[in-house]
């Protein structure tokens, strides 16, 4: 028993790591543009085709360096993607600041179907087989079998949740982007350039969700051209659990999520007599977002908005 539930929290680490990543782009966005950037999950499916592709080039190249070879995929990947989100900011979100907030938000899904059906072109709409980016070892812990590669994937994403936390809280670029997030109109009349902090939160963000797609094709050795849907979907549901527009509440958020999620596909099946399967997982996401909506929709960590605070943000 004791190592079946070290098992699931391992199961709801991992998955959790990676929904917290991806929620991070979402809540940054966010916060600063108060924008849903429904392109993001597309960001999430790049990462793991940059990578595919890096490793393809440099692989053949750099002969026996296998561990220096997967790091200089990764972060070449993460930084082309991360160029993405910028070119994809001037081209299809900047020229629509001014308008409604529906119109950024179709501009985004239209971008959503121009990526999807980009790779598809390029790469083919079948799922392809993905190389860990991480030894595969087994390691029995209290008799529950957890795996470097789960290790691996907790470590990186932890490491990268830090990073961005340093970057925004103890930087002068992290300054600027949160007097942006305050103001935009006050952070311009103070001689902040506002255009350029939204490039960096329209770079981070991708590298984030690029990081989570490698991440999850690791872990579960596939991807697809789609891939970014439903996870981005998920990632979404946790930035709103969490609270959008918080950093700490999009991690929170992620890890609670897939907490939910493991704890659900491994007790109803049983209690239920297998009638309700691990298939149900991606139910338990989007039930987890409607009650969110309904009982606390600034979530966990997010502070509600009242009309005065909007008042106060749009005129000073």
């Amino acid at each position: 028993m004791l190592g079946t539930v070290v098992q699931q929290i391992f199961n709801a680490l991992t998955i959790g790591a990676i929904y917290a990543l991806i929620a991070l782009g979402y809540t940054m966005v966010y916060g600063v543009l108060r924008m849903i950037n429904f392109a993001h999950g597309e960001m999430f499916m790049l990462g793991a085709y940059a990578a595919f592709a890096g490793l393809a080039l440099l692989a053949p190249g750099l002969g026996g360096l296998g561990a220096f070879v997967l790091a200089l995929a990764f972060f070449a990947a993460v930084l082309v993607v991360g160029g993405v989100g910028v070119g994809i900011e001037k081209l299809a979100y900047k020229p629509l600041r001014a308008s409604s907030r529906l119109a950024p938000m179709l501009s985004s899904l239209g971008v959503s179907l121009v990526l999807q059906t980009a790779i598809q072109i390029l790469a083919g709409p079948q799922p392809q087989a993905f190389p860990s980016f991480f030894p595969n070892l087994r390691i029995e812990l209290l008799g529950g079998s957890i795996t470097t590669v789960q290790i691996g994937i907790i470590l990186a994403a932890v490491l990268l949740m830090l990073a961005l936390n340093t970057l925004v809280n103890r930087t002068r670029m992290g300054v600027l982007v949160r007097a942006v997030s305050e103001s935009r109109a006050t952070a311009q009349l103070l001689g902040i350039n506002v255009n350029g902090a939204i490039s960096l939160i329209f770079f981070l963000g991708p590298v984030l969700g690029a990081a989570g797609g490698i991440l999850y094709s690791s872990y579960y050795g596939i991807m697809t051209p789609t891939m970014g849907v439903v996870v981005g979907l998920k990632a979404f549901t946790a930035a709103i659990l969490g609270g959008i527009g918080s950093i700490p509440g999009a991690m929170l958020g992620g890890f609670l999520l897939a907490a939910i999620e493991v704890a659900g596909t491994a007790i109803l099946p049983a209690v239920t007599n297998g009638v309700i399967g691990s298939e149900y997982r991606d139910v338990f996401a989007f039930a987890v977002l409607i009650a969110v909506l309904l009982f606390r929709p600034a979530g966990i960590l997010g502070q509600p908005v009242s009309e005065e605070t909007m008042v106060y943000k749009r005129e000073f």
